[in-house]
């Protein structure tokens, strides 16, 4: 099992020369994902927030809320290693703009997803973990990244799920005429 550096309970760096990932780290991290009152963790691969290469393991239980946010300058990717979510993508005054399905490999849904322009996006997780690749650019700057002012904060849990149950309707009207 590699090394790992913890920044927070939430964010971990690999600490060798050498990244490289199997099922152990993976379980782990799904382990301290589940301690996480936010239901979620990531292990950086790249070295620190100045790279200009960030590489990231993540992994977000079921229930976890990814606020939705925008990158300014960036172009983001993910590729999914295990378990499903809806990648959720808004117009900028909230509306649903489009909604993509994704699993694994073997799952016959989309497996890989890149984000070129600013638009704000968030998930749902439809399995009890989704494990995913991010790649994005560096160095890491809180002000390129949007939050959604239409959206409910994270400290807010009673907001938090009447926004999740309007997306979730809204999916399951939008399905209804696929």
């Amino acid at each position: 099992m590699i090394s790992f550096i913890k920044e927070s309970d939430e964010v971990f760096y690999s600490a060798d020369e050498i990244s490289y990932i199997s099922n152990e780290e993976i379980e782990y991290l799904k382990h301290l994902a589940g301690l996480n009152p936010r239901k979620r963790i990531r292990l950086c691969t790249h070295k620190g927030k100045n790279d200009t290469l960030h590489e990231m393991f993540i992994v977000h239980m079921q229930g976890c809320y990814v606020t939705p946010h925008k990158h300014i300058g960036k172009v983001e990717s993910m590729a999914i290693i295990e378990g499903e979510v809806d990648v959720i993508l808004f117009e900028d005054d909230g509306n649903i703009k489009k909604i993509i399905q994704m699993g694994d490999r073997n799952s016959g849904k989309n497996f890989y997803q890149r984000i070129a322009d600013p638009i704000y996006h968030s998930m749902i997780i439809r399995s009890e973990f989704l494990v995913f690749h991010e790649i994005t650019e560096g160095p890491f700057l809180r002000e390129k990244t949007i939050f959604a002012p239409w959206a409910p904060p994270i400290e807010n849990s009673y907001e938090i799920e009447n926004f999740i149950q309007n997306i979730e309707m809204k999916i399951i009207q939008e399905r209804k005429y696929e």
